[in-house]
């Protein structure tokens, strides 16, 4: 797709005049990937601000020599050197007289003190300043391709645990690692690379620890267990929580489940583009601190999710700034009862004029397997 990595360094372009910085030198590999189509596990990108959409020829792509052909595939459109050293190359060749560049911008938040040591060699006379977060904001919004990609993916989850529990592959005798491998097998089954993250299983208490790691603890009647997993396709992360029960439930756990079945509709109802962060997760939190559980609401409400799991923005009251036109992200409230189980509901959404589109659509009822 050229032409969509050739629109992704335009809008880049527009920050670098803003921030009047002369290039930025890429070096994280997802925003290598998101501005250029690369995905190799080596390269570094000098992203040019006094380029166009009809003259690139300042902006420069790099990976090492494992990668000849597959960049040429991969990155058609710009010109491509060879160095195992990506990085430094790109700061060498931006120190070269007739580039245009005094100032350039690195990415501060992946960029160690030894190796802006390193670019700092390379750079010469070139000043170096920071330049966080800029491919990051531009991630931020998702185009139409990406919302295809993370549909696809919430589709193999979908389906993954829909065939789990119509095959009785999720009933008591079998132990959270059987039933988390099975989920990530069928999620591969149904088109995903991989799964997104180590998937959550947890039984009975286990189930009150927000992220507990599956064990071999057996499920056993009248436990809750919460599922927290995720399917990858085309480097696109799903990420989807349901809770169920194992036989009939208690009543404790009734009230438990639609206390925070309440809270995610909530949290799900307030998306919209100008929302702050911050109302979001009010508007959910609040629905369980009125039911007396606050305090075992034990994180934020949700992240953006794309090409990681967890990317801006985040819905928390640590949250800045407001919701955009076609930000994904999650809503994933919990309430944790220590000793005795949990319960979390989590949707991955986009954020839409006119109200959220829902991408994960299994049920969110209170299911009894």
């Amino acid at each position: 797709m050229p032409e969509t990595h050739l629109r992704r360094r335009g809008a880049l372009r527009e920050l670098l005049r803003e921030r009047e910085i002369d290039a930025l030198l890429v070096t994280d590999l997802l925003n290598v990937r998101y501005l250029s189509g690369f995905t190799g596990s080596n390269a570094a990108l000098l992203v040019h601000a006094g380029d166009s959409a009809g003259d690139e020829s300042r902006t420069i792509f790099c990976t090492d020599g494992r990668y000849l052909t597959q960049a040429g595939v991969e990155v058609p459109d710009l010109e491509r050197i060879i160095e195992r050293r990506s990085g430094a190359a790109l700061a060498e060749r931006a120190s070269r007289g007739g580039s245009g560049v005094s100032r350039a911008g690195f990415e501060s938040q992946h960029v160690t003190v030894d190796g802006l040591d390193t670019l700092a060699e390379a750079a010469g006379a070139v000043e170096l300043v920071r330049a966080p977060q800029l491919v990051e904001r531009l991630r931020a919004i998702k185009d139409e391709g990406e919302v295809e990609a993370l549909r696809m993916a919430c589709a193999a989850a979908d389906r993954a645990l829909a065939e789990l529990i119509a095959e009785g592959e999720l009933r008591p005798g079998r132990t959270e690692l059987e039933v988390a491998r099975d989920l990530e097998r069928r999620m591969v089954a149904n088109g995903a690379a991989g799964p997104s993250f180590d998937t959550i299983v947890a039984a009975g208490p286990n189930s009150a620890v927000p992220h507990h790691r599956p064990t071999e603890t057996v499920l056993a009647a009248g436990d809750f267990v919460k599922m927290d997993f995720g399917a990858l396709v085309d480097g696109y992360h799903s990420d989807m929580t349901r809770t169920v029960v194992l036989g009939e439930p208690a009543d404790w756990q009734r009230e438990l489940y639609e206390v925070v079945a309440r809270s995610q509709a909530a949290g799900r109802e307030a998306l919209a583009p100008g929302v702050p962060l911050r109302d979001v997760d009010t508007a959910s939190r609040s629905v369980i601190e009125d039911a007396g559980h606050g305090e075992r609401f034990l994180h934020g409400l949700g992240h953006g999710v794309g090409l990681e799991v967890h990317e801006a923005p985040t819905l928390s009251q640590l949250g800045k700034g407001t919701l955009e036109e076609g930000m994904a992200v999650t809503v994933e409230p919990g309430v944790y009862l220590a000793g005795r189980g949990g319960v979390r509901i989590e949707d991955t959404l986009v954020v839409r004029e006119g109200g959220p589109e829902l991408l994960t659509l299994t049920t969110k009822d209170l299911v009894v397997v």
